[in-house]
């Protein structure tokens, strides 16, 4: 059992580090900077105070990625990621005045890991590949989210000025982000143009877009459709609108190929992943799926003791309050989000 505790204050460009015996006395301080030499002064000063291969130094610090974490969980130390508002709590403990600065934060960290290292989690110890399917999966579900949000943006610009087109394309799954929606749109972004269409044009803007079946079927449907009489806006003021609609398809367009970019490359990762093929046979998981619940659950199977520690965790455990004769049920808020939308 370690007698001494590590406490790191993470910042953009500097680090403040406290050293904690077992009886709660300061051993020592330093700041550092976030490069290799400050990283190399860390390991010296944790050496100087016991730190070794069989016994490393816990680390309790406020965040789970960056370079800091990351070199640290390669030489083999428990590190617990302490939650802000936890350690907001703790303050309170050591500071009734509530006054606060990077080196008592550092040493709140530090007495957190001393007083009550059963109530807080190590990082996991995840495989480099998982880890790497963790950055691809919540990447490509940013892009995906990235994507509804300019298409909701574009959506409402429409209404403005050329709702008909939102009528032509209700029916499609993927809405505005169609490419046949988007083929379309980056040809005629203003109704005045979208009536002026010929057949012929329809036919080579849906070919583009990748339509192979019932081509002729729809070119009619597009050409009737685009050509119903609608309202209009000026004539200056409907061609800045266009603009402005090219602008965000333009946008949209990278988002679209930046989230197909990044599922490919998640379900090539993922299916290197030796658990792949168990975590698919469940029902509703595919690659993709799969590839999300891997990278929030991580591939370390000693992480959840139980079933409900990884419900709580996920969010499908609910919250019991009890006092005296009242007893209330909640729903539980404070989980992964990512996995519970999964859940």
């Amino acid at each position: 059992m370690t007698s001494v505790f590590c406490g790191i204050d993470w910042a953009t460009d500097h680090h403040d580090i406290a050293l904690l015996d077992e009886t709660g006395t300061l051993l020592a301080k330093l700041r550092i900077d976030d490069s290799p030499q400050g990283l190399t002064q860390l390991l010296d000063l944790l050496a100087r105070h016991g730190d070794n291969p069989d016994t490393p130094i816990p680390v309790a610090i406020e965040t789970s990625h960056g370079l800091l974490v990351a070199c640290l969980r390669a030489t083999g130390r428990p590190i617990y990621v302490i939650n802000p508002l936890t350690a907001a709590r703790y303050r309170d403990r050591y500071a009734l005045s509530r006054k606060k600065s990077d080196h008592l934060d550092a040493k709140v960290l530090a007495h957190i890991l001393r007083t009550d290292p059963a109530e807080h989690r190590p990082l996991p110890a995840d495989s480099h590949l998982a880890q790497a399917i963790t950055v691809l999966a919540r990447a490509q579900q940013d892009a995906v989210w990235d994507r509804v949000q300019t298409g909701n943006r574009l959506r409402s610009h429409l209404r403005e000025y050329f709702p008909a087109f939102l009528t032509v394309f209700r029916h499609f799954r993927e809405g505005l982000a169609s490419p046949v929606c988007r083929a379309l749109l980056a040809a005629a972004p203003t109704p005045t143009q979208a009536a002026q269409l010929a057949r012929p044009q329809l036919r080579a803007i849906l070919k583009k877009a990748g339509r192979q079946r019932e081509i002729t079927g729809e070119v009619e449907r597009l050409h009737g459709l685009l050509r119903e009489p609608q309202m209009h806006q000026p004539p200056l003021v409907e061609q800045a609108m266009g603009t402005k609609t090219l602008a965000l398809l333009r946008q949209i367009n990278a988002e679209c190929a930046s989230a197909d970019e990044l599922e490919a490359a998640v379900v090539d990762a993922f299916t290197a992943h030796e658990d792949a093929e168990i975590i698919t046979s469940f029902p509703g998981l595919g690659h993709l799926t799969g590839a999300r619940a891997l990278s929030e659950l991580g591939n370390d199977h000693t992480r959840f003791a139980t079933a409900r520690a990884l419900n709580a965790y996920a969010g499908s455990a609910p919250i019991t309050r009890s006092s005296g004769r009242k007893t209330t049920v909640l729903a539980r808020h404070i989980k992964n989000q990512r996995l519970g939308l999964l859940s």
